[in-house]
């Protein structure tokens, strides 16, 4: 098992950054009508996931890295609402949300496990 020396370490972090990238690339297809709209929703609430496992590692409690964890779950839910939205809507495809779905979904049970994993 590798060692973890900060929040940069945590694999739960890495997939975040992943997801806000990958959310970052499909907004710059997205009309320029929608940059102060559904493209800053989906960029702040993919932003939102990993900034909030780095801030909740920082933190000197357990209690308050579990209420980050929590916050960033709540921001997994959020993105995956606007993009099926963004999808509903004829700003995207499936094809163009499909992948990071994917990841939203594997984000959320690592953050649902970890959060288990602090509480025990």
């Amino acid at each position: 098992m590798s060692d973890i020396n900060d929040f940069k370490d945590l694999t739960i972090w890495q997939k975040g950054m992943d997801i806000s990238e990958r959310c970052y690339f499909l907004t710059k297809l997205f009309p320029k009508d929608e940059l102060y709209a559904m493209v800053q929703q989906i960029r702040r609430s993919a932003v939102s996931i990993p900034a909030n496992i780095a801030e909740g590692y920082g933190r000197r409690y357990t209690g308050e890295y579990i209420r980050f964890l929590n916050i960033a779950q709540g921001s997994v839910n959020e993105l995956e609402t606007h993009l099926i939205l963004s999808k509903r809507v004829g700003l995207c495809s499936e094809k163009d949300i499909e992948m990071i779905l994917n990841l939203l979904k594997e984000e959320s049970r690592m953050i649902i496990s970890l959060i288990k994993k602090l509480e025990n």
